[in-house]
């Protein structure tokens, strides 16, 4: 909707031409401001990679340790007791390159052992833990 100037009682046919000049100044400071800014580099250090640090090409083959329903733990398919896996942790933990500790619990399998198996896990110091699902 167009306002009437004081003197004439028609619709006001001029552009008001002050608040696009407002804008403008206001996009031309930004402008002058951050053109600077892109030419500006910034130094980054990244990490270089160590030639004498060898990455092993044949990692171990996994562990899997599987918690059936009723609690019952197999360590790659050998039923073992919790004393018996404590044993096989402390063997694998004292490798310096460690396998994959992976953990296949099944669906109704009690939380306690689950629980019971990941603490024994860290107390012995394994890093590599991951869940598994055998579907």
């Amino acid at each position: 909707m167009a306002f009437s100037s004081g003197q004439s009682k028609g619709p006001m046919s001029e552009i008001n031409v002050t608040p696009l000049v407002d804008v403008m100044l206001v996009l031309l400071i930004i402008f002058m401001i951050t053109a600077p800014l892109l030419q500006h580099k910034v130094k980054i250090d990244l990490p270089q990679p160590n030639p004498n640090v060898q990455n092993p090409t044949n990692p171990p083959d996994p562990i899997k340790v599987k918690i059936d329903q009723g609690g019952a733990i197999y360590w790659n398919g050998t039923p073992v007791d919790e004393l018996g896996l404590r044993a096989q942790i402390a063997v694998i933990a004292q490798q310096t390159n460690q396998p994959e500790l992976q953990i296949h619990a099944a669906d109704q399998a009690a939380y306690q052992s689950v629980a019971q198996v990941l603490a024994d896990a860290k107390s012995y110091g394994l890093t590599k833990i991951s869940f598994a699902d055998d579907n």
